[in-house]
């Protein structure tokens, strides 16, 4: 299989995933995010698409064959998505997908022999991580209000 198809496919995938989260998000603040990662899933694409067109043809790899990836995997869990579920719960479901991508793209990255493969696997990787860690914030900041009072101690007093 192509590297660039796959990955193309997986970032489509990812885009169509969160659009349609958005979609159906009754609360614009969840909506405008989820569009957010949506948008960098398009962006993905469109650099893996540039990639493709100019790198040299690459062998085909056999490690993609009969692989799902993980926005396939939970595009039939229509269950998922629930307006009445907090907004940190959906936010920490978009955050482990994302950590599922970028282990997935680092475990397959350590599989392939071509250093060109192996190197577009990284980033992808890469991008991946940064969108756990935009994720991370967010879960961070939405939390505050809930968390901030709750501990006895009040050790957790940070500028907000």
């Amino acid at each position: 299989m192509d590297i660039f198809e796959f990955a193309m496919k997986f970032e489509k995938d990812g885009e169509n995933y969160y659009r349609e989260i958005a979609a159906k998000a009754g609360d614009k603040g969840l909506a405008t995010i989820m569009n957010m990662l949506a948008d960098e899933e398009e962006h993905h694409w469109q650099v893996l698409s540039e990639m493709k067109r100019r790198t040299p043809k690459l062998p085909p790899t056999d490690i993609l064959k009969n692989v799902k990836n993980v926005f396939e995997k939970n595009a039939g869990n229509k269950g998922f998505f629930n307006p009445d579920k907090a907004q940190v719960e959906l936010y920490k479901h978009a955050q482990e997908l994302e950590k599922q991508s970028e282990d997935f793209y680092r475990a397959k990255a350590a599989e392939v022999k071509e250093a060109a493969q192996k190197d577009i696997l990284a980033r992808l990787a890469e991008e991946e991580h940064r969108h756990y860690f935009v994720l991370e914030h967010i879960i961070q900041f939405v939390s505050r209000p809930e968390n901030w009072l709750a501990d006895r101690e009040f050790t957790n007093l940070d500028k907000f």
